[in-house]
């Protein structure tokens, strides 16, 4: 049981950070980043294949503007909050 809270605990820590760099993608686009940079790089070679498979499920570019990072937070909230939150609580209870 305590492996399987910790384990929890752990999924728990990484989505947070993966939200993070999310969040730091996002924003670098803003900026037309150096390709060659090698921490450009690891933002996009970390999200966009998460991306890629958002876009091909719904349209995200409105206008000049791809909302598939807020999607794809929203799915990491709702899996936090939901379902982690979730089996959280029922290893409260035992």
């Amino acid at each position: 049981m305590i492996l399987l809270f910790n384990l929890l605990r752990f999924v728990d820590w990484l989505l947070d950070i993966y939200t993070w760099v999310i969040i730091a993608a996002a924003v670098v686009t803003w900026v037309n980043p150096d390709p060659g940079n090698p921490i450009v790089r690891f933002l996009r070679g970390v999200t966009e294949p998460v991306f890629h498979r958002i876009r091909r499920l719904i349209p995200t570019n409105f206008g000049g503007l791809d909302i598939a990072p807020l999607l794809l937070i929203l799915v990491i909230y709702f899996v936090q909050r939901v379902l982690i939150g979730s089996l959280f609580s029922l290893f409260k209870t035992i």
